[in-house]
């Protein structure tokens, strides 16, 4: 079986034809507004977006920089599907892999549950969990640890487990939320390689950060101010 960094190359009902890959917009969100506490007695109403609007093209990595509490986490919820937006459309061209902020992961289950319930829940087959789990266990070194209970990790290896969920299933699109925070500079490093490998092979990466120290990473970068998004200015000034 083709492991999960070459299935899509070789599934042809992954296939794009013609189609130039660099072009192709797989996510898009128009208009994007969200307001909390407006329905709650006594509460004042915070305006988080106010017209948020982006798109995402196949084999491209895309960022999001903002400060906190500047409606980042917010925005992925709502290209996710985890919250709807109060106005505004978002179009998904596929499926989506999500590593929110806070772990979607159960602190009473193990490593290896924890993928057998996420596989369960993709609809795989459970061969097809256990091949694409051990080979992302490899790769972001996490081997050792598919026995522990998920409340047994330290913060950098439940986010590696974190991360290596969103990619169980091979999505089409993967949504990372402040994705690398407590990795060690050897994971740090792994990471964008396995980032690059699924761009190439026509995934497409968002990521959200508070800070991007290497801008050449990204294909654009976005800010998110004031509820609205702009394409944020490359070192030197130039707009990614």
């Amino acid at each position: 079986m083709p492991n999960i960094l070459e299935q899509r190359a070789s599934d042809p009902g992954n296939s794009t034809g013609s189609l130039d890959l660099a072009r192709d917009v797989v996510l898009r969100g128009d208009g994007l507004e969200k307001t909390y506490g407006s329905r709650l007695p006594f509460t004042r109403s915070v305006e988080v977006l106010t017209g948020a609007s982006l798109e995402l093209r196949r084999g491209e990595i895309v960022g999001i920089v903002g400060e906190n509490g500047s409606g980042k986490s917010t925005l992925l919820k709502l290209l996710v599907g985890a919250l709807d937006p109060d106005a505004g459309e978002i179009t998904r061209g596929g499926s989506v892999g999500w590593c929110p902020q806070e772990t979607l992961l159960y602190d009473r289950l193990t490593v290896r549950e924890t993928f057998e319930l996420f596989g369960e829940a993709y609809g795989m087959d459970a061969d097809a969990v256990v091949d694409a789990r051990d080979e992302l266990a490899e790769r972001l070194d996490f081997e050792r640890f598919l026995d522990y209970r998920v409340d047994h990790l330290s913060g950098g290896n439940r986010q590696k487990v974190n991360l290596g969920v969103s990619l169980l299933h091979d999505p089409d699109v993967l949504l990372l939320d402040e994705p690398y925070t407590g990795f060690d500079w050897d994971t740090y490093q792994t990471f964008w390689s396995l980032t690059e490998e699924l761009t190439a092979d026509g995934t497409s990466i968002g990521i959200i950060s508070h800070l991007v120290n290497e801008h050449e990473r990204f294909d654009r970068l976005y800010e998110l101010r004031d509820g609205e998004l702009e394409l944020a200015p490359r070192d030197g000034g130039e707009t990614a």
